[in-house]
């Protein structure tokens, strides 16, 4: 697969409303080219691929609008609305905030984001000037995956407030 055959074959799987095979998703990982932190500092609209990964439609259920890279150490990676439709970043469901790395994955190096609170890894790859894919890595997944697959576009710099943890039974 060439880069532009992948960028066109990632737009439509984005639109698609069914399940997305991995597979399809590796092939054009594979191809897109790798990003450093500093070029993709900012804030960033999110969404997923619905692979049948155990965690599809959950990032949805806590109103999750995306990630604000502020810089290479201060990385928001889930920035949410709250029931007044701000925009915070979910301390209490990233178990705290994270970082941006040059990571190996998949034999190359590219920009990770290190979740400060989980063994997590977000790594990223350049659909186009605007677009990321990312895959969500994590100690104990096999090389093979199941991985999470999801992608980001650019937004307007993010503003966020400071939330107060709802209680349970809050909404």
């Amino acid at each position: 697969m060439k880069a532009l055959e992948a960028r066109t074959r990632f737009q439509k799987l984005r639109e698609r409303d069914g399940l997305v095979d991995p597979l399809e998703l590796d092939a054009i990982w594979a191809v897109l080219d790798a990003v450093r932190p500093e070029e993709i500092l900012g804030g960033w609209k999110g969404g997923e691929f619905r692979t049948g990964h155990p965690l599809d439609g959950m990032l949805a259920k806590a109103d999750w609008y995306g990630k604000s890279f502020v810089s290479v150490h201060d990385a928001k990676p889930l920035v949410c609305r709250n029931a007044a439709g701000e925009l915070y970043s979910n301390l209490e469901l990233g178990q705290g905030e994270a970082s941006l790395w040059t990571v190996e994955f998949r034999g190359e190096p590219t920009a990770t984001m290190v979740y400060d609170g989980r063994p997590v890894f977000d790594h990223f790859k350049r659909v186009d000037g605007n677009t990321l894919m990312g895959i969500m890595n994590a100690k104990g997944v096999p090389a093979e995956g199941p991985f999470y697959y999801f992608f980001l576009e650019r937004a307007p710099e993010i503003g966020l407030v400071e939330e107060t943890p709802r209680t349970a039974g809050e909404s």
